[in-house]
């Protein structure tokens, strides 16, 4: 064996060493995984040589092995890849042979965090990750002997500046063995199930095996960056479950994704069955694996989708990222807002298909997560349209037709694209009704004169579909407005025939709305006749231009000093109860009954909107009512 060398390393190169060994960065896990990759690089050249090339092949498995040493306190990485020469290891381990090695230090520097400290995360975006070693050891030997060459080398030092070379024989194969001499206090990673959890979190789709022990750490293939022809359903239950740590669940659906342009990537997302956030569980707060080349840089990046789309799982793995970015770095990274775009885009199209091509599926993701969903119209301006599109309701032409859904008590729901597939000659708006319960809804008295001239009316039973149409504000050219505003208009084609058969308003009708007024004082806006009743005795209508009820008494419990405004009091004229007291306003000793009338109906019609009256002054009120009752029935048994 020939005399052993001493060489002094590049400045650059004592730069980055001394900041290594002095840096306090806690996450030095990133060491293994650089140095798997550089193995994982080093099996990929041979393997190519090898199909190349055929003597350079041989029968021996191209893998990577982690032998941990307790004893010595050494940890060996080794693989049987192309190797290095003398010439390659002063080459590549003494210097930093990229233009780029100023850029990296000043990067490096300035990525500090709070406390002065540098990120090292960045290291490997230069070619400098086998310098990370040194984050783990205080000694880094690497036993190499290069495809080309039957003697082989071995690189010795200890950080301190210089680094030696000797001759080792013939007797070392080919290939490399990274011998990391660990510093004192990390004797964790010479623990099995410590380097276990390292690889599967980092290196799982490292494309060549990882063993340790002799088993096989990375047995989970990379199925994204297969054909999607070539992938059973079995490979993806499988990785869903990996991914998601929900054994014997499968996706509710899947989307598998290759592109080459404008960005270059592979990804696969899936959707699963149930949203535990329905559950209670508080929100989703998980992300994407970010992969580049296979490698892991970020396991729960939440920059890739919006979060409206957040209960999705999956990997996205892209050749046009830099292998490993800080995390600071990653979130302003300009390729970051292009994948996004994409995948968003991709998510809303593939469930348009999901809605006309599987029915049965849609529906289970519009119970699941449509509430999630739909808060994407006010987060996303440029996709608004088309998460409209994937809403669904129900409505006066769903509900009592019987057309429930199989194993639910709901009936079907519509889409606002088949709402205006049924609207009426000249409709210019969409109606809706919001509330918390369907069956309450249906019978609401501000439906009658929608029923009378047949237009369809949406109801909304969740919160954030109201906030999502008010968002909206219009679709394909149709006003969404809610059927208590004051600015509703009704086409001209569903007016009644002869508007001379309207019978007119009894005699003492205005001396009634004036009692009314006078009773309800400050309470609503106006009192007056109403148009739209047909039945019910009265309503409640918001002014035009102000929010429906429904929106005004969730605002009212969640932001502080909200106050509703004030609607108009509007009575049916034709109503028996109406017609009984103008026969009564011929007397001013009823004055004070009608009164209490119109106090007792703007009660009753609170209560129909899901708000509470006062409750004293209503029972009170009823109490005299009964009282007043029960003394006109005859105690006479006939």
């Amino acid at each position: 064996m020939s005399q052993s060398q001493e060489f002094t390393f590049q400045t650059e190169i004592k730069q980055l060493l001394h900041i290594l060994s002095h840096s306090l960065y806690q996450n030095r896990e990133i060491a293994l995984r650089e140095l798997i990759s550089n193995a994982s690089d080093s099996l990929n050249k041979l393997r190519h040589l090898q199909l190349a090339e055929e003597q350079w092949r041989d029968e021996n498995p191209l893998e990577v092995t982690l032998q941990p040493h307790k004893e010595a306190r050494i940890l060996v990485i080794q693989d049987n890849g192309v190797g290095l020469t003398q010439e390659e290891l002063i080459q590549n381990l003494g210097t930093i042979a990229h233009s780029g090695s100023k850029e990296f230090f000043q990067n490096l520097v300035s990525s500090g965090k709070g406390d002065g400290s540098p990120d090292l995360s960045l290291i490997g975006q230069f070619g400098v990750g086998f310098y990370s070693a040194f984050m783990l050891a205080d000694k880094v030997e690497v036993v190499t002997r290069s495809y080309r060459e039957t003697t082989g080398w071995r690189w010795e030092s200890d950080g301190s500046g210089r680094y030696s070379i000797t001759a080792a024989g013939d007797e070392v194969p080919r290939g490399a063995q990274i011998r990391l001499h660990l510093k004192e206090e990390l004797e964790e990673f010479l623990d099995p199930n410590r380097l276990k959890h390292i690889v599967r979190r980092y290196s799982t789709f490292v494309p060549f095996p990882i063993l340790l022990e002799g088993a096989v750490l990375n047995e989970q293939k990379p199925i994204w960056v297969e054909p999607k022809s070539q992938v059973s359903d079995d490979q993806h239950n499988a990785f869903y479950q990996w991914l998601t740590h929900r054994t014997e669940e499968q996706p509710l659906w899947r989307l598998h994704l290759s592109s080459d342009s404008p960005i270059q990537f592979h990804a696969i997302l899936y959707c699963p069955p149930t949203n535990f956030e329905l559950l209670g569980f508080g929100e989703n707060q998980h992300g994407l694996n970010l992969c580049a080349k296979r490698i892991l840089v970020q396991d729960d990046c939440r920059d890739l989708l919006p979060d409206y789309l957040r209960f999705l799982y999956g990997v996205v793995d892209s050749a046009d990222l830099p292998l490993n970015v800080s995390r600071e770095t990653l979130q302003d990274h300009r390729l970051l807002p292009k994948l996004k775009k994409v995948l968003t885009r991709k998510v809303l199209d593939h469930l348009a298909s999901l809605a006309t091509e599987d029915a049965a599926a849609f529906q289970t993701f519009t119970r699941q997560f449509g509430s999630i969903l739909r808060t994407g119209i006010g987060q996303d301006f440029e996709n608004r349209e088309r998460i409209a599109k994937l809403m669904r309701f129900q409505s006066t032409q769903t509900v009592g037709s019987g057309l429930e859904l199989p194993e639910s008590n709901e009936f079907r729901r519509t889409s606002l694209d088949e709402y205006l597939s049924r609207a009426a000659v000249g409709q210019e708006q969409i109606y809706y009704l919001a509330g918390t319960q369907v069956d309450a809804m249906s019978r609401h008295p501000h439906l009658e004169a929608f029923r009378k001239r047949g237009l369809e009316v949406l109801f909304l039973d969740d919160p954030v579909d109201e906030f999502a149409l008010t968002q909206l504000r219009s679709f394909e050219g149709k006003d969404l407005i809610s059927i208590d505003s004051a600015d509703v208009r009704f086409p001209e084609s569903t007016n009644p025939t002869v508007e001379s058969e309207k019978p007119q308003a009894p005699g003492n009708f205005t001396r009634v709305l004036e009692l009314f007024r006078g009773a309800l004082d400050k309470r609503v806006a106006d009192v007056r006749l109403s148009e739209r009743l047909t039945d019910s005795t009265c309503c409640l209508v918001n002014s035009e231009g102000t929010m429906s009820s429904q929106l005004q008494k969730v605002l009212s419990t969640t932001m502080k000093g909200f106050e509703m405004s004030k609607r108009v009091f509007e009575v049916n004229p034709h109503a028996r109860l109406t017609e009984r007291l103008c026969e009564l306003a011929g007397n001013p000793e009823n004055d004070e009954f009608i009164r209490d009338c119109g106090r007792q109906l703007y009660s009753d019609a609170l209560l129909l909107d899901g708000l509470i009256p006062d409750a004293e002054e209503v029972t009170n009120r009823s109490l005299r009512f009964m009282e007043e009752l029960s003394r006109t029935r005859s105690v006479i048994v006939t």
